[in-house]
Protein backbone atom coordinates (compact mmCIF):
# COMPACT_ATOMS: atom_id res chain seq x y z
CA UNK A 1 0.00 0.00 0.00
CA UNK A 2 3.10 2.49 0.70
CA UNK A 3 4.57 1.87 -3.02
CA UNK A 4 1.04 2.77 -4.35
CA UNK A 5 0.69 6.19 -2.43
CA UNK A 6 4.24 6.45 -2.79
CA UNK A 7 5.01 6.68 0.94
CA UNK A 8 8.55 6.10 2.36
CA UNK A 9 8.76 2.78 4.48
CA UNK A 10 10.20 2.36 7.72
CA UNK A 11 13.40 1.38 6.66
CA UNK A 12 13.99 4.22 4.19
CA UNK A 13 14.48 6.64 7.34
CA UNK A 14 18.49 6.00 8.20
CA UNK A 15 20.35 2.81 8.31
CA UNK A 16 17.63 -0.10 8.86
CA UNK A 17 15.21 1.95 9.42
CA UNK A 18 16.80 3.14 12.80
CA UNK A 19 15.96 6.45 12.89
CA UNK A 20 12.32 6.36 12.30
CA UNK A 21 10.88 7.09 15.79
CA UNK A 22 13.31 10.09 15.34
CA UNK A 23 11.44 11.00 11.93
CA UNK A 24 8.35 10.45 13.25
CA UNK A 25 8.71 12.83 16.69
CA UNK A 26 10.19 15.22 14.59
CA UNK A 27 7.17 15.33 12.26
CA UNK A 28 5.04 15.65 15.32
CA UNK A 29 6.46 18.28 16.86
CA UNK A 30 6.36 20.01 13.53
CA UNK A 31 2.79 19.61 12.60
CA UNK A 32 0.17 22.15 13.56
CA UNK A 33 -1.31 22.70 17.22
CA UNK A 34 -5.32 21.65 17.29
CA UNK A 35 -6.92 22.36 20.25
CA UNK A 36 -10.74 23.42 20.99
CA UNK A 37 -11.34 27.17 20.51
CA UNK A 38 -12.58 27.79 24.08
CA UNK A 39 -9.71 26.05 25.28
CA UNK A 40 -7.21 27.48 28.31
CA UNK A 41 -4.27 26.55 25.70
CA UNK A 42 -1.25 26.59 28.13
CA UNK A 43 -3.05 23.99 30.16
CA UNK A 44 -3.97 21.72 27.56
CA UNK A 45 -0.56 21.80 25.93
CA UNK A 46 0.97 20.97 29.16
CA UNK A 47 -1.38 18.01 29.89
CA UNK A 48 0.25 15.75 27.62
CA UNK A 49 3.71 16.89 28.93
CA UNK A 50 2.86 15.86 32.76
CA UNK A 51 1.40 12.44 31.58
CA UNK A 52 4.86 11.58 29.89
CA UNK A 53 7.34 13.21 32.33
CA UNK A 54 5.55 11.13 34.97
CA UNK A 55 5.79 8.11 32.76
CA UNK A 56 9.39 8.46 32.54
CA UNK A 57 9.96 9.55 36.66
CA UNK A 58 8.23 5.95 36.80
CA UNK A 59 10.74 4.28 35.17
CA UNK A 60 13.62 6.19 36.55
CA UNK A 61 14.11 4.01 39.99
CA UNK A 62 16.18 0.58 39.84
CA UNK A 63 16.10 -1.26 42.98
CA UNK A 64 19.54 -2.29 43.96
CA UNK A 65 18.80 -5.05 46.83
CA UNK A 66 16.65 -7.67 47.23
CA UNK A 67 15.14 -5.41 50.59
CA UNK A 68 14.22 -2.62 48.11
CA UNK A 69 11.99 -4.26 45.88
CA UNK A 70 8.78 -3.82 47.96
CA UNK A 71 10.01 0.38 48.30
CA UNK A 72 10.73 0.22 44.19
CA UNK A 73 6.77 -1.40 43.32
CA UNK A 74 5.57 1.33 46.14
CA UNK A 75 6.94 4.06 43.85
CA UNK A 76 6.12 2.31 40.89
CA UNK A 77 2.30 2.14 41.43
CA UNK A 78 1.89 5.65 43.45
CA UNK A 79 3.52 7.59 40.41
CA UNK A 80 1.80 5.33 37.64
CA UNK A 81 -1.44 6.13 39.80
CA UNK A 82 -0.70 9.81 39.09
CA UNK A 83 -0.53 10.02 35.18
CA UNK A 84 -4.70 10.41 34.91
CA UNK A 85 -4.24 14.03 35.93
CA UNK A 86 -3.23 14.40 32.84
CA UNK A 87 -6.21 13.37 31.60
CA UNK A 88 -8.00 15.50 34.03
CA UNK A 89 -5.79 18.40 33.22
CA UNK A 90 -6.31 18.37 29.54
CA UNK A 91 -9.99 17.92 30.49
CA UNK A 92 -10.90 20.13 32.22
CA UNK A 93 -8.61 23.14 30.17
CA UNK A 94 -10.27 22.30 26.82
CA UNK A 95 -13.90 22.74 29.07
CA UNK A 96 -15.22 19.28 27.47
CA UNK A 97 -15.68 16.53 30.22
CA UNK A 98 -13.02 14.20 31.06
CA UNK A 99 -14.40 12.07 33.40
CA UNK A 100 -15.79 8.99 31.23
CA UNK A 101 -12.32 8.90 29.94
CA UNK A 102 -10.76 8.62 33.33
CA UNK A 103 -13.42 6.66 34.46
CA UNK A 104 -12.53 3.83 31.80
CA UNK A 105 -8.52 4.69 32.00
CA UNK A 106 -9.10 3.55 36.28
CA UNK A 107 -11.08 0.89 35.21
CA UNK A 108 -8.77 -0.62 32.83
CA UNK A 109 -5.79 0.02 34.36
Amino acid sequence: MAFVQRRKGPDVVGLFGLLQPLADGFKLILKEPISPSSANFSLFRMAPVATFTLSLVARAVVPFSYGMVWYWLLYLFAISSLGVYGIIIAGWSSNIGSGRSVAYDRRTN
